[in-house]
């Protein structure tokens, strides 16, 4: 049976806390982020689709006939398709090789969020900034990001990492231009990378 596709473009809302789930979601092109909004504002990211990967939210929501708790935000431009929920009950149920891919792919979400508790809990935010530089960086060391996303990033607020990436810059380890860092020392943030 072909399944609905769907190409929206970047910074298109894919869902919003308490929209109800339209359908599983796979991602062929492009990037989904995942936000946490608190109350006061702050923002945290849970993680991103990708092709290949599952979206905790929207597995909940098929299989717990609940809504979404979270916002989905094209993060790239986007193609993919959509297995609306009857089908997808029914690949549950009788697609061996369906179900066994989405588990594991879930239980790959969940070992990502664990290491999210991990970092935002027991790590100091020194480490975890530097973390955060190394995975983002770009293969020439380029950081495209605003102190804000690195801050929804890192569950951080902007204030702490601007002053962060300040004493990174004054250390000779990341020089800073608008939305752009360079990482300059990545030996030395790998380093601080793995400090507690």
């Amino acid at each position: 049976m072909a399944q609905p596709s769907l190409s929206v473009p970047a910074g298109t809302i894919m869902f919003r806390p308490d929209d109800p789930c339209s359908g599983y979601v796979v991602v062929r092109s492009g990037s989904i982020r995942v936000v946490l909004t608190a109350e006061n504002g702050r923002e945290i990211v849970l993680y991103r689709v990708r092709p290949g990967d599952v979206c905790l939210q929207t597995f909940s929501c098929l299989v717990d006939h609940r809504h979404y708790s979270a916002e989905g935000i094209a993060e790239t431009d986007l193609e993919a398709d959509i297995i609306p929920p009857p089908e997808f009950d029914r690949r549950m149920a009788d697609d061996a090789a369906f179900r066994n891919q989405l588990f594991a792919a879930v239980a790959q979400r969940f070992a990502d969020l664990e290491q999210l508790v991990e970092d935002v809990a027991l790590t100091g935010f020194e480490a975890r900034l530097a973390r955060l530089l190394l995975r983002l960086a770009d293969p020439a060391g380029r950081v495209e990001a605003t102190h804000e996303s690195l801050a929804a990033e890192a569950g951080s607020g902007r204030a702490v990492v601007t002053r962060q990436l300040g004493r990174f810059a004054r250390d000779g380890l990341v020089s800073m231009t608008r939305g752009q860092l360079q990482i300059l020392d990545r030996a030395a943030l790998e380093i601080l990378s793995h400090e507690m």
